[in-house]
């Protein structure tokens, strides 16, 4: 089944083509970083409309490097949900329009679900059940998959997500955008003491799978404010401690719990090096982390979830609807597909 993956959650401008669930004949994403960073964050209006001048030319060239011919698409998968509005749209009505010109079927798919699908991009894929800890920008989930549509939230963020507490952080200290690689850069190679913080809910046996980085952040500001001169490179470290630990720690409190061997991490925020290193050096569970490009927003994963709900035949007609939050849905057989 060759998949066209549409992505346009926020400020990416992503169309991957993908054979099934595995092989990626192309992934061709296009960032709109630059262009935010003068605001520190994206600017929906912005966002949308660089979407609407970009995407023919990423489907263009998402063709040509995939050497297939239009007419041989099978599927049409899109993210409709969650994210920002306007831009959500761009990409539910640029693949409305391919389904009526190919007279091929549509899908929606979540963002975040897609996000784990990256992990089963290839030939070695996670085996259910297993934890997806899924960590970006917007959010900080823990949840159960049972099956590819039979799923738990077992945690979530109560206030910031992970992504926003570094891209804060980073601001606070006039560092750049987006914050998360930037601070993770500034201190790879870094080995020396660290500023020590506490992390967020930590040890809170009522939100023993929640978490919340509004209190680091503050945490990180009131330390700046109290000393005049510090180690950039300590308060860095200590703060990325603080941010990753915690989300270590819970998931694999919960995977033992659960008696669960298999682990998937999704989201930007798994491209951080210290994460990785700090997962993938337990080796008492199986690890599947996607390669640094499928971290970020892109068509593949959105293809790679798309495949499975084709398989249940779970197709959309021209009607549907894009959501900003992550909750609600106008049909009933999505209630799965509603994080």
């Amino acid at each position: 089944m060759l998949i066209i993956g549409i992505e346009t959650s926020c400020d990416e401008t992503s169309i991957a083509i993908v054979e099934d669930d595995k092989k990626i004949l192309s992934n061709i994403i296009s960032s709109q970083v630059e262009v935010h960073k003068e605001y520190s964050g994206v600017v929906p209006e912005i966002a949308s409309r660089l979407h609407t001048e970009n995407i023919n030319y990423i489907l263009d060239e998402a063709l040509n490097v995939a050497n297939v011919n239009i007419f041989d698409i099978e599927l049409i998968s899109v993210v409709n949900r969650p994210g920002l509005i306007g831009s959500l749209m761009v990409g539910a009505s640029f693949a409305k329009t391919l389904s009526l010109y190919l007279d091929k079927p549509i899908v929606t798919v979540n963002h975040l679900l897609s996000h784990v699908y990256a992990n089963f991009l290839g030939d070695k894929k996670p085996a259910f059940p297993f934890i997806a800890l899924i960590i970006s920008g917007g959010h900080t989930l823990l949840i159960i998959f049972k099956d590819h549509f039979d799923y738990e939230i077992v945690g979530t963020t109560l206030d910031d997500a992970v992504g926003e507490a570094y891209d804060k952080v980073a601001k606070l200290l006039n560092l750049g955008y987006p914050g998360g690689p930037i601070i993770d850069k500034l201190i790879k190679d870094y080995k020396g003491d660290f500023v020590k913080f506490k992390s967020g809910m930590e040890n809170d046996s009522k939100n023993l799978y929640n978490f919340s980085y509004s209190g680091l952040k503050t945490a990180v500001l009131n330390y700046v404010k109290k000393n005049k001169e510090y180690d950039l490179k300590a308060l860095l470290k200590g703060f990325q401690k603080a941010a990753i630990d915690v989300l270590y720690n819970k998931t694999i409190l919960l995977a033992r719990e659960k008696n669960i061997k298999n682990i998937c991490i999704a989201g930007g925020v798994a491209a951080n090096s210290y994460l990785r290193e700090l997962f993938f050096s337990n080796k008492n569970y199986n690890i599947h982390i996607p390669s640094i490009k499928l971290c970020t927003d892109n068509g593949a994963m959105v293809a790679a979830r798309g495949y499975y709900k084709a398989l249940k035949g779970l197709y959309e007609d021209f009607t549907f609807d894009v959501f900003s939050k992550p909750s609600g849905g106008p049909s009933s057989y999505l209630k799965q597909e509603v994080i």
